[in-house]
C-alpha cells in the first residue's frame, strides 16, 4: 500500500514487503532508488543463490543508486561505474513511476544491462529510465546482479549462473511489490541488450523464472552459452590466475577485486586458446550463462523450439553493424587485412570460409570480417530466437537497425549497443559519448529515439510493437532508420548461410595446452 501523504509530494514513500522506501519527485516522476531485492551476496552468503531481503524498522532513504557489483573497468570511451556509495550491498532496484498509486495498474518494464556478464550497473547514466517511463506512462524498474567470477564462474560448491538467479530474485521482487509503486504485477516485460539480451533469453529458458513475466525484449542476443565442461576448465584457469582451486573453499576468502583482476588477467591470454575453447577464445570474455541441466536446462534457441516460452510474447532484433564497436574500440575500424579475415571466416562462417566468399562476392576483407563476427555473435542468435520461438508455437517481432552512429563520419554504421541511446534518450552517457562524439543529438536521432519508445512502450502495454509478427514466408521486420519502414529481412545472404545452424553450448574442443 501506499502510505498516504499528498498527490504531487515532494518525498514520496512506498511500503515494500520489507519496510517503507522513500523516493524523490522528479520531472513529474517518483523515483526510488537502491532498494535491497536480496542481502549482500557477502560472507556465507558469497557465491550462495541470492537471499531475500532482511526487513527494516522505519522508512529507508531510496535516495541513491546501490553501489555497482565488483566489476572491470569500463571499456574506452565510456564512463565505467558512476560516483555511488560504496559497500556490498550490490543487489537492488530502482523504480521510475509516474504516481506511486496502487490503483493504477501501469505496464512495467524491467531493464537488464548487458556488459559481456562482467561490467554493468543499472546506475550508469545510460540508463536513466524516466523517458521511457514518462512517454509510456508506465513503470520501469532497473536492476543490479552479480557479474564475472561472482555471477557467472563456475565454482565447485557454488549454483551455477548465479547472475542469472539474481535476475530471478529481482522479478520476484517486482511480483510482490510492484503494484506499491503503481505497476501492475501481471503485465511485466522484460528488456535487455548484448548480455542483459542473453539474460532475458535466458530467462525465456529458466523454470525458476516462469510465471514472472509476461513479455520480453531481447536487444542483440549473444549466441556465447558455455558447457558444463567449458565453464569449468575456464573457471578453473580463472582460479589459477590467483593462485588457487575453483572451490568456494578456496576463493570465499579472496577480496572480490582480486577476482575482478583474475578475469582481466586471463582475457588477454584467451585468443592464444582457441586450439582448447574454440569460438569462446577471441571472444576474451570468460564468463557467459552455463547449460549446467539444473538452473538453465537448455540453451535459450533449444528450450524456445520445444515450447518452453510458448505464452510469452517476444520481441528480438539486432543492429547490422555489431561488430564494427569492437573493431573501432580496437583501434582497427576499417583495417582488418586477409589475414584476419580468412582466421575468422574459417573460425565461425557455417561451411567454412569459401561459402562466405562465394554469397558476399567482391566484399573486402575487413567487411567479410565484419559480417561474420556480426552474424555469428548477433545477428542470428537474434534471428534463431525468433524462430525457434515460431516453432515452439509462440510469437514473435523482429526488428533490425540501420542508422548509422553519426561519430566518425558514419564509420561506425549501426554498430553494437547504438541501440541503448537511442531507447532512453541518454546520449551523452557511456557508449554513446563514442558513437554520438558528445555532440547534441540531430533532429532525426530524437525522432529515431521517440519511434524506439513508442514501439518498446506499446509492445510493453498490448504485446503489438506496431508491425506484424515475424513469420517463415514473409519474414517482415521493422527497419529502424532515418525513415523506418516494414521489409522483408535485410540480411537473407547471411539469413540463408546460417540456416539450420545450431546455437549449442560452446564446448571444450581440444587437449589442453
Amino acid at each position: 500500500m501506499t502510505i498516504p501523504g499528498p498527490a504531487e509530494s515532494v518525498e514520496p514513500v512506498v511500503r515494500t514487503a520489507c519496510g517503507a522506501v522513500r523516493g524523490r519527485t522528479e520531472n513529474g516522476l517518483a523515483v526510488f532508488r537502491g532498494i535491497p531485492f536480496a542481502q549482500p551476496p557477502v560472507g556465507d552468503a558469497r557465491f550462495a543463490a541470492p537471499r531475500r531481503p532482511r526487513p527494516w524498522d522505519g522508512t529507508r532513504d531510496a535516495y541513491a543508486f546501490g553501489p555497482p557489483p565488483p566489476q572491470d573497468l569500463g571499456a574506452a570511451g565510456t564512463a565505467g561505474p558512476p560516483d555511488v556509495p560504496g559497500g556490498d550491498d550490490w543487489l537492488t532496484v530502482n523504480v521510475w513511476t509516474p504516481a506511486p498509486d496502487p490503483a493504477a495498474h501501469r505496464p512495467v518494464m524491467v531493464w537488464i544491462y548487458g556488459g559481456a556478464y562482467k561490467l554493468g550497473h543499472s546506475g550508469n547514466p545510460a540508463y536513466d529510465a524516466r523517458r521511457i517511463a514518462a512517454d509510456g506512462d508506465l513503470v520501469v524498474v532497473t536492476l543490479n546482479y552479480r557479474l564475472g567470477m561472482e555471477g557467472f564462474a563456475h565454482i565447485e560448491g557454488a549454483p551455477a549462473n548465479r547472475g542469472l538467479l539474481d535476475q530471478v530474485a529481482a522479478l520476484v521482487w517486482v511480483q510482490e511489490n510492484i503494484a506499491a509503486f503503481g505497476g501492475d504485477p501481471d503485465q511485466v516485460t522484460i528488456f535487455g541488450e548484448s548480455a542483459g539480451a542473453g539474460s532475458v533469453a535466458s530467462l525465456l529458458a529458466m523454470p525458476r523464472a516462469a510465471g514472472l513475466f509476461r513479455r520480453a525484449v531481447a536487444q542483440s542476443v549473444p549466441g556465447t552459452f558455455f558447457s558444463a565442461e567449458l565453464a569449468a576448465d575456464i573457471g578453473t584457469a580463472l582460479a589459477a590466475e590467483v593462485g588457487l582451486n575453483p572451490t568456494v573453499a578456496d576463493l570465499s576468502g579472496v577480496a572480490p577485486d582480486r577476482l575482478v583482476k583474475a578475469g582481466q588477467a586471463l582475457a588477454p591470454k584467451m585468443p592464444g586458446n582457441v586450439a582448447r575453447w574454440g569460438r569462446a577464445a577471441p571472444t576474451v570474455t570468460p564468463y557467459a550463462p552455463v547449460v549446467d541441466g539444473e538452473f538453465l536446462p537448455a540453451t535459450p534457441w533449444q528450450a524456445l523450439a520445444s515450447g518452453a516460452a510458448r505464452d510469452i510474447e517476444l520481441m528480438t532484433g539486432h543492429n547490422r553493424d555489431e561488430n564494427r564497436l569492437f573493431t573501432a574500440m580496437a583501434g582497427k575500424l576499417g583495417e582488418i587485412g586477409e589475414d584476419r579475415a580468412s582466421a575468422a571466416l574459417r573460425l565461425y562462417a557455417p561451411g567454412g570460409e569459401a561459402a562466405y566468399r562465394a554469397a558476399f562476392p567482391g566484399a573486402s576483407a575487413n567487411d567479410l570480417y565484419e559480417r561474420v563476427q556480426t552474424d555469428w555473435l548477433f545477428a542470428m542468435p537474434s534471428l534463431h530466437l525468433a524462430e525457434a520461438q515460431l516453432a515452439g508455437g509462440g510469437r514473435a517481432h523482429v526488428y533490425e537497425l540501420t542508422w548509422p552512429a553519426p561519430a566518425f563520419g558514419g564509420a561506425l554504421g549501426a554498430c553494437h549497443a547504438l541501440d541503448v541511446p537511442l531507447l532512453f534518450g541518454t546520449f551523452r552517457a557511456d557508449l554513446a559519448l563514442l558513437q554520438f562524439g558528445g555532440e547534441k543529438p540531430s533532429e532525426e536521432a530524437l525522432a529515431l529515439s521517440s519511434g524506439f519508445r513508442a514501439s518498446w512502450t506499446a509492445f510493453a502495454r498490448t504485446g503489438d510493437p506496431g508491425w506484424p509478427a515475424y513469420d517463415t514466408q514473409r519474414r517482415l521486420v521493422r527497419v529502424f532508420d532515418a525513415e523506418s519502414t516494414v521489409a522483408p529481412y535485410p540480411e537473407e545472404t547471411s539469413r540463408r548461410l546460417w540456416e539450420g545452424q545450431e546455437f549449442t553450448p560452446l564446448p571444450v574442443v581440444g587437449p589442453e595446452a
